[in-house]
């Protein structure tokens, strides 16, 4: 960005050991971003990388992820977003596997891409615009068939948790639409005519049919907690087999359309609801605000509910604020409070920090009405919580985010709970959910959640699978098949995923070898995260609240049921982590991992079986690596 230069680099020096996505966004940042690089830094590097699988049909593999230090975390951290539609398949039909900016401009850019051109071009007529506004500009300019990813106002303001929206209101997370707005990047608009194919086509074919065969006959439905009247409409990403998660559209009385789904769909549902006395659009009108502007409806969802808390107890007005407090749940409340954060407009620019920060600097007790609704990273907590499946402890604890796609990994419980209550069609068992724990997380004991067995084996797992899905890429809600309705036992395929990396590239890998690709990409994701702040032990923590605060609610298992003995179901409500025992797992995590008990640190025996010995040297030099028993 800051010469305007624009060179390229072969993906295959990266590929066969971090395969794509993540995994090559990975070891690129480790290669280019010292720790001491903060976020707007014009050093740090805005990532956007797709995997093999993009560009094919009927696996649901062309989404896309973006990556880079974002201000999201205190400090500074490396961090990461999943998104879908077709943004990402034109990326690599344009002949591309990833996009790396550097710098930052002088003025406001755009950059497009076209079948191996690429240029930057000037966006001094789109700034200031919103996410929405700015790809509608640049499709009346380059034509409908242009794929643009933007940031919105939110992002030029650096706002911590800023998005990005791509076409089909595809979204990114992680406060990476503020890494663009700093490097004066408004969009990225792509075109590509180019044909992806796999080298062997039958087989690939017969496993993309195998893996539909496999989830035939199940399908989410609409998001949870949506207005049953509101008329969907399906809008699957490309190369989607369709048919299984819902992914929605929705148009609404005045004419506005937008993807209606997920934790975006339902964040405001209930407020509003309360507020009319009735369901109606303003939760649809909720989302779309929040996309336009680009800000993460997670972060607001808790920042609703601590600034709700702060106005009862008077530590806000509404005078102070000129945010109407007293009427959350309405449109204008929404709309206010999400200007005067995309705007830094008066108290907004306090709150453009983030929950936590701002509570921080609030002072006056409103860092202790933070409680068990929100985690360290300032998200939703209630989400496959430690307190209920203990494992997700481990999983909270060693990312940067709310890891959501390795919680997903958990689904399978509310696959359950529909043979718990009896509904039509449930075919998941007690048997057969043990049965899913033991091929896909190692032990029967990884679903009783009631006991501490199995759970660090089921966390590596997930953590290693999650990292190889994420470097494909392919979408969350499908893979891993963990269940079906169409094999003898019910217990699905953790196979799949190697068999079409060895189908689309020709190379031959095994579950075993691509698991452990994604340990590796995993070893290299804890070491940048070490590098930057999160030094072992002392830091793989989880909020004070699990171990203290009883559990009263779960998002997706208001009932806070579990497995008990044969077909027994138990109730994990009043539940809390028991800290000496959580203590125990991280010992019993850390010797599977193969690193230090003591420290929680990485060894340079591990590092160097894994293949990452380059980054050894760096580490020890920082004093990141334990010395070897």
């Amino acid at each position: 960005m800051s010469l305007g230069n624009v060179t390229t680099i072969p993906t295959e020096d990266y590929a066969e050991r971090f395969i794509g996505g993540r995994g090559i966004a990975s070891k690129i940042y480790w290669d280019e971003v010292p720790p001491e690089v903060g976020a707007f830094d014009p050093e740090n590097r805005l990532i956007f990388a797709v995997g093999p699988m993009a560009g094919l049909r009927g696996i649901s593999g062309s989404r896309w992820q973006m990556c880079g230090k974002s201000s999201l975390t205190t400090p500074d951290y490396f961090n990461y977003s999943n998104l879908g539609g077709d943004w990402g398949y034109h990326l690599k039909a344009a002949g591309y596997d990833a996009l790396i900016v550097q710098g930052k401009a002088e003025k406001p850019v755009y950059v497009l891409i076209e079948d191996g051109n690429v240029e930057i071009r000037d966006a001094s007529h789109i700034w200031g615009t919103t996410t929405v506004e700015a790809r509608q500009i640049l499709k009346q300019e380059l034509g409908d068939s242009i794929k643009v990813v933007a940031t919105g106002i939110a992002g030029e303001n650096t706002v911590a948790f800023a998005t990005v929206l791509a076409d089909r209101d595809a979204s990114g997370s992680s406060g990476l639409g503020a890494v663009m707005g700093s490097k004066n990047l408004k969009a990225v608009a792509v075109r590509g005519s180019g044909r992806i194919k796999p080298v062997d086509p039958d087989r690939y074919r017969e496993l993309a049919n195998y893996a539909r065969e496999l989830r035939k006959g199940f399908g989410m439905g609409i998001t949870p907690g949506t207005d049953q009247r509101l008329e969907l409409k399906r809008d699957y990403c490309y190369g989607c087999t369709g048919g299984f998660c819902f992914r929605s559209t929705y148009k609404a009385s005045n004419g506005k359309v937008g993807k209606y789904m997920c934790g975006s769909a339902t964040f405001y549902v209930l407020r509003a609801r309360n507020y009319y006395g009735e369901s109606n659009e303003v939760p649809f009108f909720a989302s779309m605000i929040c996309n336009e502007y680009g800000v993460d409806t997670h972060q607001m969802d808790v920042m609703m509910q601590w600034l709700s808390k702060c106005y009862q107890e008077g530590i806000f007005t509404e005078k102070d604020t000129g945010i109407p407090l007293s009427k959350q749940g309405s449109l204008e409340f929404i709309e206010t409070l999400v200007r005067k954060i995309g705007l830094r407009e008066g108290i907004g620019d306090i709150l453009a920090r983030g929950t936590i920060r701002a509570a921080d600097v609030i002072g006056q007790g409103a860092r202790e009405l933070l409680t068990d609704y929100i985690t360290d990273s300032g998200h939703f907590a209630l989400i496959e919580g430690p307190r209920m499946y203990i494992s997700t402890g481990l999983l909270y604890a060693m990312e940067p985010r709310q890891p959501m796609s390795q919680l997903n990994q958990m689904g399978s419980l509310n696959i359950w709970l529909m043979w718990v209550y009896k509904q039509e069609g449930a075919f998941v068992s007690s048997d057969v959910f043990r049965a899913i724990g033991k091929r896909f997380f190692g032990s029967k004991d990884a679903v009783d959640f009631t006991t501490y067995e199995g759970k660090a084996l089921a966390a590596k797992m997930i953590q290693d699978r999650d990292c190889v899905n994420s470097s494909l890429i392919l979408c969350s809600y499908l893979f891993p098949i963990l269940f079906s309705r169409n094999t003898s036992d019910h217990v699905g395929d953790p196979s799949i995923e190697s068999k079409l990396l060895s189908a689309v590239t020709g190379n031959e890998i095994d579950e075993n070898g691509l698991y452990r690709i994604g340990e590796r990409i995993f070893n290299l994701q804890r070491a940048i995260l070490a590098r930057e702040g999160h030094r072992g032990r002392e830091y793989d923590r989880i909020s004070e609240y699990n171990f203290t605060k009883p559990l009263k609610f779960d998002l997706h298992n208001p009932e806070l049921l579990s497995p008990g003995e044969g077909d027994e179901v138990v109730s994990k409500k009043g539940a809390v982590l028991d800290r000496d025992k959580f203590e125990r797992l991280k010992d019993e995590y850390y010797g599977l991992r193969e690193w230090d008990v003591a420290t929680g640190l990485q060894t340079r025996t591990k590092l160097e079986e894994l293949g990452l010995g380059h980054i050894v040297e760096e580490l020890e030099h920082r004093g990141l690596v334990a010395m070897d028993n």
